[in-house]
C-alpha cells in the first residue's frame, strides 16, 4: 500500500540536509514526488511531497528515522500523512 505524505524541514542552514533526508527516504522505500526549498537569511526551509511504499517500510518507522535525522542535524523534521491536510480543509 502506498501512502502520500508531506515532509517539512526547518532550521539553521547547513550542509548535508537534503542528502541526509533523501538518503533516509530511499532507505525506507519512499519516493520524492515534489520538493520546494528556500533559504531566508540563514534559515533553511524545505517541503516535500513523498510516497511511502508500506511494503518496503512503515510510515511510523520512517517518521522515527526522520526524527533522529532532525536531532542529528539540529533541525525540525515533521512527516504528516497527506490525507490529514485533505480532512483539515473539508471542515
Amino acid at each position: 500500500m502506498n501512502i502520500k505524505a508531506v515532509l517539512s524541514v526547518l532550521g539553521k542552514d547547513r550542509k548535508g540536509v537534503v542528502a541526509t533526508v533523501a538518503t533516509t527516504l530511499y532507505e525506507c522505500g519512499a519516493n520524492i514526488d515534489d520538493i520546494a526549498q528556500t533559504i531566508l537569511d540563514d534559515i533553511f526551509s524545505m517541503t516535500m511531497l513523498v510516497t511511502i511504499d508500506e511494503d518496503a517500510g512503515s510510515f511510523n518507522d520512517l517518521q522515527e528515522r526522520l526524527l533522529r535525522d532532525g536531532e542529528a542535524l539540529g533541525m525540525q523534521i515533521v512527516l504528516q500523512r497527506a490525507d490529514v491536510f485533505d480532512f483539515m480543509y473539508k471542515v
